[in-house]
């Protein structure tokens, strides 16, 4: 036959091919390995495959992969995802620059955003990312939002703390006089008004 597919390897007989079928847990390579036993047992290629539940061309792509890698050929390739743009020590310093903060000195802002940090990571990685896979990027590293609340550079913060414990609290009873809220107006109950029947 002009277009015959030969299977060159030897080093397993149809018996053997199909003991490795009923071993194999992958239900679509243990049909092709049922495929290609029954072509070493000298069954025609185009029942072959339609027994196995593939056409005659299918057959013979698989019968090039056995030939090439064996019975590992026969398996599904694993398509990969497609490679980070950052690598796991860019990502860490990804981190370290949210859990800092800006210094807006230096960078211009006081609280980071997406396009702040799309920015800063051209500037230090040359890693070009568009700011919607910066939100992924940093929800993927537990961030749900940006929202700190902006922080002056030259606030105090031990001062700050000292105030709030030093600080009494106030209640209703330092400030007798204060009148009590009255419920709003929306809320408050109104008088059904009172029709007068039309003689």
């Amino acid at each position: 036959m002009g277009g015959a597919i030969g299977i060159t390897r030897v080093d397993l007989t149809a018996a053997e091919l199909r003991a490795a079928a009923g071993r194999e847990k992958n239900g679509p390579a243990a049909r092709r390995m049922l495929a290609l036993a029954m072509v070493l047992d000298g069954t025609d290629r185009k029942s072959a495959a339609e027994t196995c539940g593939m056409d005659r061309q299918t057959l013979r792509d698989w019968v090039h992969r056995y030939n090439a890698d064996g019975l590992g050929g026969l398996h599904d390739l694993k398509t990969l995802g497609p490679k980070p743009k950052l690598t796991a020590e860019q990502q860490a310093e990804l981190v370290r620059l949210v859990e800092a903060g800006p210094d807006p000195a230096r960078h211009g802002v006081v609280r980071w955003r997406r396009v702040d940090l799309r920015d800063e990571l051209q500037r230090r990685f040359g890693v070009v990312l568009h700011e919607r896979s910066v939100g992924k990027l940093l929800t993927k590293l537990g961030y749900r939002r940006l929202s700190v609340r902006p922080r002056h550079p030259q606030a105090d913060e031990e001062a700050q703390e000292a105030f709030k414990k030093t600080s009494p609290r106030r209640s209703r009873r330092d400030f007798p006089n204060t009148p009590k809220a009255s419920p709003s107006k929306s809320g408050s109950r109104t008088k059904p008004v009172s029709v007068n029947k039309v003689h």
